[in-house]
């Protein structure tokens, strides 16, 4: 009887200790939710400057690696000017050739609003559908819409580059700081492991990630221009930037040039061919060559990047479901070195296989 009663006990104090760490996992859950979404405005800046940050950084890995002379220091000064004049050489190519481009299309609003109309009443009179009056954009909504975002983006901009030129400043002093955070060996032999981890499987992602979107936006330009759509530049820019964002990004970045075609197009012959096209790359970069490349490096179970997208986005809007799959990956590879958390990498992996786990 009295064993019974201790059994009944232990069992009771478990369950209330589990329960209670439910409880406290649910609240840290809600107020790093709740603290990520009123801080974005803060947050979201410097999430931009550490991603281009990193894609520097990754961008001079390459070049260092590539040089003959790799070991001395010229070959790491020299890599970091190259990669500093490729970022920039991509900027001065938006500004002149891309940014143009944009305020000619923004020029066309009016032109594609009476288009949009026209299709609404060919699709009424030929089929039926009745779509309202509400699904075509108003001309002035969408400048207004897009000069608040100008505006907001000329504002963040200015607070990225100095959040960039202060992560360069002091860059030589986190190994320094890492040390000291970090006085027991082991526990910082492990810590660092973790840091090495994410830093390599982030450097290889973004250079990757963003080889093959230009890759993509490149073969995509070629297509469109080849076709003769209009602004093909524009579009281009679009797969490129939306090519980060897993699965939607890429049907939005085809959905939108496929439909203008539909607009200006005489007949069905563009869309289609433009259609096939955009499609066709999509799968032999995106689904064949990509992966190839990547190998273990995103070994991400798909449902996992989709739920992730989404609450990212719930979040931080489009800005964090653009930087979705890099957030995932430090957390498949942090949540992979504890085991009390090793079960939340298997969930997020693929196939069950998850970074081995460095010893305490």
């Amino acid at each position: 009887m009295v064993n019974t009663l201790i059994d009944k006990t232990y069992q009771l104090s478990t369950i209330n200790y589990q329960l209670s760490t439910i409880m406290n996992g649910l609240i840290v859950f809600i107020g790093l939710f709740f603290i990520l979404y009123i801080g974005q405005k803060i947050f979201i800046p410097l999430i931009v400057a550490v991603f281009i940050w990193y894609l520097l950084n990754a961008i001079a890995a390459y070049y260092h690696k590539i040089m003959p002379w790799r070991k001395s220091w010229f070959a790491g000064a020299m890599s970091f000017f190259l990669s500093i004049a490729t970022f920039g050489a991509l900027v001065y190519f938006f500004v002149t050739q891309i940014h143009p481009a944009i305020v000619g299309m923004m020029g066309r609003i009016p032109d594609i609003q009476l288009k949009l109309g026209a299709l609404q009443t060919y699709l009424s009179a030929q089929f039926g559908v009745h779509l309202g009056t509400d699904w075509i954009p108003s001309t002035s909504q969408i400048l207004g819409t897009v000069g608040a975002f100008a505006t907001q983006f000329s504002a963040a901009f200015g607070l990225v580059l100095v959040y960039i030129l202060f992560m360069y400043i002091e860059q030589s002093t986190f190994g320094k700081k890492f040390t000291a955070m970090f006085p027991d060996k082991r526990r910082s032999h492990k810590m660092l492991y973790i840091m090495q981890s994410i830093d390599a499987n982030m450097k290889r992602y973004m250079f990757i990630k963003t080889a093959m979107s230009a890759l993509t936006a490149g073969t995509a330009w070629i297509w469109m221009h080849f076709w003769g759509l209009e602004f093909a530049g524009v579009w281009a820019f679009i797969i490129f930037i939306l090519n980060y964002i897993p699965t939607f990004g890429s049907i939005i970045s085809i959905a939108l040039p496929v439909l203008y075609s539909l607009l200006i197009a005489p007949s069905a012959e563009m869309p289609i061919a433009i259609a096939s096209g955009l499609i066709g790359l999509n799968i032999l970069i995106g689904n064949i060559l990509e992966p190839r490349l990547t190998g273990k490096t995103l070994n991400l179970s798909t449902l996992a990047i989709l739920i992730n997208l989404v609450f990212w986005g719930m979040i931080w809007g489009p800005a964090g479901m653009f930087f979705s799959v890099p957030l995932l990956v430090a957390t498949f590879i942090i949540t992979a070195q504890f085991d009390s958390t090793r079960w939340i990498a298997v969930l997020l992996s693929a196939n069950g296989e998850i970074p081995n786990k460095e010893d305490d």
